[in-house]
């Protein structure tokens, strides 16, 4: 059983606490039923408030898929957060195309975007509600007079996960609004720089994993994050921290990664005459198996968890009719989103991570539009991995994998590239081949052009697409071109400025605090 299904089952308790999360100008739709002090009384109302922040990231809102979102004015399925995340993430990139005309869409994926792009407000507005359901949590869990047992323990998953989306906020946004658990609500959120958010993110998180009583993985229930998700956010935070600060901090990335490999987890492995590969088997209906390699995911279930966004998106929206729908188990696809031929052609032959589908498809993307310009990708489906489907059609049983352990060695490899003391290119190189020996390829040459040409075959539809091909130059450049990059076929080089979304007008508006990003208008 899903770990969701259980803290589901009080949410309706959380849902009344909508409203007090307005410290960062997110307005919810309900009004706010109840106070706090009527409405926490019980070590179970605080359960399920915290349930309430794990759906967040899960689903569109409290009252299924066809409910009205948690936030007003926003469409429950394009304004999922992980959904949201893909938009700006990995349709911005090479990763694919979506040929639909809903408001945002053509002006992302062609990296035409500006501070009005619906897309944009969508995420930007789910990152900061997810943080001020995390403000509101701790704030009343650290006040009340509740005996809450795990009180110490459910306050750090919410740092942690508050810690998570403000990682999501400094790598789009860079400069946002900041607030905490010690902020008044109602009151205005200051305006905090890229740096200073990384120094809060920094300690914050440090001070998370080494002092707080947030689980580690031994003690931790699937789809709660744990000690080595923190550790993931602060590794990432130091893999990027030139595009964050100007300063690399390759040997601090180093220490975290060398501590995650303490923590227990590997690379997935398989039985000789398995169905699937081990690659494919981290993407399917029952991936919440995977707990060797899969350190933190977003939770689906295709009865209990239903969402437009998450998995649901990353199934339906890249199926169509010239496809064999029983091999994704499901009966009919939306027939968007399909891959460049640019990212197509960085896979060769024996490769598992190649999940492409190409019948009744031409490589290149001719006619945006076209359904059958662009190959295909099926790297998530809603089978097991016995080959049978999952429970529902409509809506799958697959997690969404944030963070695993394939991209702990990945990441550590680039840190040996790029001169750390603490791993030696000998060990960075020994840590790509294990990735790609998974993957049924031998050894390539550890190098700048190939460890982004890895990271892509191995993660590419996992949110970090963007955040690589920054770090290497080649995202706004014209160091590398895709079809419809820069809003032509042939790919084109677009303003260094894009490498940050805008902040929305919308909240510009009404926060004075706030500055509009470089390049965009206010």
């Amino acid at each position: 059983m899903k770990t969701l299904k259980y803290l589901f089952a009080s949410l309706a308790v959380a849902a009344m606490f909508t409203s007090c999360v307005n410290d960062l100008n997110v307005v919810p739709i309900d009004p706010n039923k109840n106070t706090a002090d009527k409405a926490l009384t019980t070590p179970e109302d605080f359960a399920a408030l915290l349930a309430g922040i794990y759906t967040g990231y899960a689903t569109s809102g409290y009252y299924g898929p066809n409910g009205d979102p948690s936030i007003s004015g926003l469409d429950g399925g394009m304004s999922q957060y992980v959904r949201g995340l893909f938009h700006i993430c990995e349709l911005s990139t090479d990763i694919y195309v979506c040929g639909w005309n809903d408001e945002g869409v053509p002006d992302v994926c062609k990296m035409q975007w500006d501070q009005n792009t619906g897309l944009i407000y969508s995420i930007y507005s789910r990152m900061f509600f997810q943080i001020a359901q995390c403000n509101e949590f701790i704030r009343e869990a650290k006040a009340t007079s509740v005996n809450l047992p795990l009180k110490d323990e459910w306050i750090a998953e919410a740092r942690a996960l508050r810690a998570m989306s403000y990682y999501h906020a400094i790598d789009n946004f860079g400069n946002v609004p900041f607030a905490d658990e010690t902020s008044l609500v109602g009151e205005t959120p200051r305006r905090i720089t890229r740096g200073d958010l990384y120094n809060w993110l920094e300690t914050e998180l440090t001070d998370i994993i080494d002092n707080s009583a947030l689980a580690d993985r031994a003690a931790t229930e699937y789809g709660r994050i744990n000690k080595t998700a923190a550790k993931m956010i602060l590794a990432k935070l130091y893999l990027n921290a030139e595009t964050y600060t100007g300063t690399a901090q390759w040997d601090k990335c180093a220490d975290v990664l060398k501590d995650i490999m303490d923590d227990g987890y590997s690379l997935h492995t398989t039985a000789a005459g398995a169905v699937y590969s081990p690659y494919q088997e981290l993407f399917l209906a029952d991936n919440d198996q995977r707990t060797d390699e899969i350190i933190f995911a977003i939770e689906q279930d295709g009865a209990d968890t239903q969402s437009w966004g998450v998995t649901t998106y990353l199934i339906f929206a890249f199926a169509g009719e010239t496809m064999d729908m029983d091999d994704l188990g499901i009966s009919s696809g939306w027939g968007g989103c399909r891959t460049t031929p640019e990212f197509y052609d960085k896979f060769t032959a024996g490769d598992d991570r190649a999940i492409f589908w190409t019948t009744g498809h031409i490589k290149s993307v001719d006619d945006f539009g076209e359904w059958n310009n662009g190959y295909g990708i099926q790297k998530y489906k809603n089978i097991k991995s016995d080959g049978t489907a999952g429970k529902a059609d409509g809506f799958p049983d697959t997690d969404f994998p944030m963070f695993r352990y394939a991209d702990v060695l990945l990441m550590a490899a680039e840190c040996a590239l790029n001169g750390s003391t603490k791993i030696t290119m000998a060990e960075g190189q020994g840590y790509m081949d294990q990735v790609r020996a998974r993957a049924g390829l031998g050894s390539i040459t550890l190098n700048a052009q190939n460890l982004l040409d890895e990271r892509g075959r191995e993660l590419y539809l996992e949110l970090w697409r963007r955040q690589d091909l920054i770090r290497a130059g080649q995202f706004t450049t014209d160091a590398y071109k895709w079809q419809w990059k820069g809003g032509v076929k042939e790919g084109k080089a677009v303003e260094d400025y894009k490498n940050l979304y805008p902040i929305p007008t919308s909240d510009l508006m009404v926060n004075p605090n706030l500055t509009q990003n470089e390049g965009y208008l206010k």
